[in-house]
């Protein structure tokens, strides 16, 4: 059996403005929107190709620490395919996002940029000729 990616969890201190942020930024659908019994707020999000983005706030009686949207070790970002860049990066400035690293060619016909979204969030934008 291959090992496929199942999903990505992000936390949020604000887990509903998270998820709306991504169905606004990147048209994923809330799938479901739950308190679970561990006292998080759950909310399960699918992307247009079927992966699923869980959004949660803290557990009951759970510290979190600082999110970080520069680069750092540990999971550091997730990337996001876009056929136009620049116009991408402008409508997702426009919705609070800030650009990291501006867009740069990382070989022929492909560039890449990186993002903080709301909730320091990194996030990559890959865009191939």
């Amino acid at each position: 059996m291959p090992y496929l990616v199942n999903h990505i969890h992000l936390k949020s201190e604000d887990p509903k403005a998270t998820a709306d942020w991504f169905v606004e930024a990147f048209r994923v659908k809330i799938k479901s929107d739950t308190v679970r019994d561990v006292g998080d707020r759950f909310i399960v999000t699918e992307t247009e190709g079927g992966l699923a983005i869980n959004i949660s706030g803290a557990r009951t009686g759970e510290t979190l620490g600082p999110a970080d949207a520069d680069a750092h070790l540990g999971l550091e970002h997730f990337g996001f395919d876009t056929e136009d860049m620049d116009a991408d990066l402008a409508r997702l400035e426009g919705l609070g996002a800030t650009i990291k690293e501006a867009p740069r060619e990382t070989g022929p016909g492909t560039k890449i940029a990186f993002i903080a979204a709301p909730g320091d969030v990194r996030i990559e934008l890959i865009q191939r000729g």
